[in-house]
């Protein structure tokens, strides 16, 4: 199942590897959804603004190790474009121990501050039980999230996009049964909810890491890393790490901002969120395609194939965006009826304004996932890291500046999600011209 991207026509190559994962977070955002549609139907509007402000919680935990993951796997690409079989291997073992270590780190805060991260979130006070009972059942799951992230970016490094797919359709199916189970049949309330959870993603992490052991006896040979090739994967592993924590941080931000505007907003923005990331997740999973195409054909210097690449990528999710806007706009107050009950109508408007103002631009936030991947594949994280401290930073900022105006309100917040995706987008293409530019002066004076 493995597949070299350096050969063959270069969108139906990229298409062919993206499709697999693609459907695999469609899978996750599908059981995703089964949660808030199932608590928000079941349980009521407090336990889905519980639920979902622990979703973005959550998000920005497992951003620090998918950032982790993300960084390893485009090191690994390379080696394996460049047919290193010896960096390769040194580079896997290196990573997960060193991931590993900064899991357990992370898992045992959270425990620990419970209370503080509630008390900085906002959370109304009608909500704060709820919410920390979900929590406290949801933190078990966060060892799993990396054996799965781990493994699915060591597969997919090599061209493998199909394994991670099948390992994840198996925990969706099981996490929406067991959600059906433990909440609507035996009644276990938001906890319910989170243990379905947790429950199916160790079933998926320790598939794919057996699987994964399976394959590659090298996993099971001799632990083999040195100091340089520690401080290679670090070099690509954490400044990814920043660049997803910190555009899930400026989430969580926003998210305490939405929180002290009362339970309606919260459980508005909920709901909007999931439909949301269920729209533009399969261009951020094309942009990780694109990551993996690219850092294999830097790897291997096919300078001309990376050329294309960029072009027919371009074009592709700008065309997509648009028809996925357009879908949107029309059809967000069907959407948010899924999620709750069609009497809740101050929560259906709500989450309609802000899926009609973000929406609109999800050609945004498509080109931004093309650049993260991009400066990734290349060797420069830390441009990826720029990029998310513009687009997070300005989209914060701008969220309590315009929210604070009378005038504009909760709407200043909705506002804001575009404005920081294409200020970033206008930042980040200038520097790749400037970059080109760059280097074609340079070869005409050698």
């Amino acid at each position: 199942m493995e597949r070299n991207l350096t050969k063959g026509p270069v969108l139906k190559t990229m298409l062919i590897f993206a499709l697999p994962m693609i459907l695999g977070n469609l899978l996750q955002q599908c059981y995703n959804i089964a949660d808030t549609l199932i608590v928000g139907r079941v349980l009521g509007s407090k336990a889905l603004g519980a639920v979902g402000s622990s979703f973005t919680l959550m998000t920005f935990i497992t951003s620090v190790l998918l950032g982790l993951c993300m960084g390893s796997g485009a090191l690994f690409s390379i080696k394996y474009g460049q047919k290193d079989e010896k960096g390769f291997r040194q580079s896997v073992h290196g990573a997960f121990f060193l991931i590993m270590a900064v899991t357990v780190v992370l898992n045992t805060a959270v425990f620990l501050l419970t209370d503080e991260i509630l008390l900085f979130l906002q959370v109304p006070k009608d909500t704060v039980a709820l919410m920390r009972e979900y929590m406290v059942a949801v933190f078990w799951g966060i060892f799993a999230t990396f054996l799965y992230n781990f493994f699915s970016c060591l597969l997919r490094s090599v061209g493998n996009s199909v394994v991670p797919l099948i390992f994840l359709g198996i925990s969706a199916v099981l996490n929406i049964g067991l959600d059906l189970l433990f909440v609507a049949v035996f009644n276990f309330k938001v906890a319910g909810a989170a243990w379905a959870t947790v429950i199916s993603q160790y079933v998926s992490g320790i598939g794919i890491l057996i699987y994964a052991l399976i394959k590659y006896p090298f996993l099971r040979e001799k632990i083999t890393f040195s100091f340089q090739n520690i401080k290679e994967i670090a070099g690509f592993s954490f400044l990814t790490c920043i660049q997803q924590s910190v555009m899930n941080f400026g989430i969580l931000m926003v998210q305490g901002l939405v929180n002290s505007f009362g339970s309606v907003v919260m459980a508005a923005f909920a709901a909007a969120v999931k439909i949301d990331a269920f729209a533009y997740m399969p261009v951020q999973d094309f942009g990780n395609a694109f990551s993996t195409f690219i850092a294999q054909n830097y790897g291997a210097n096919e300078k001309d194939r990376i050329k294309k690449g960029i072009k027919v990528s371009l074009a592709a999710v700008s065309i997509f965006c648009v028809v996925v806007s357009l879908c949107i706009f029309i059809f967000a107050p069907q959407l948010m009826a899924l999620f709750v009950d069609t009497k809740e109508t101050g929560i259906i408007l709500c989450g309609v304004d802000y899926l009609r103002i973000e929406g609109a631009f999800y050609i945004g936030i498509g080109v931004l996932f093309l650049l993260y991947g991009l400066f990734r594949a290349i060797g420069k994280p830390g441009m990826s890291v720029v990029l998310t401290v513009i687009s997070l930073g300005s989209r914060v900022a701008l969220a309590y500046i315009l929210s604070a105006i009378p005038q504009i309100g909760v709407y200043g917040i909705w506002w804001a999600v575009p404005i920081g995706w294409i200020l970033a987008d206008i930042t980040g293409l200038l520097c790749y011209r400037l970059k080109n530019k760059k280097r074609k002066i340079i070869a005409k004076t050698l």
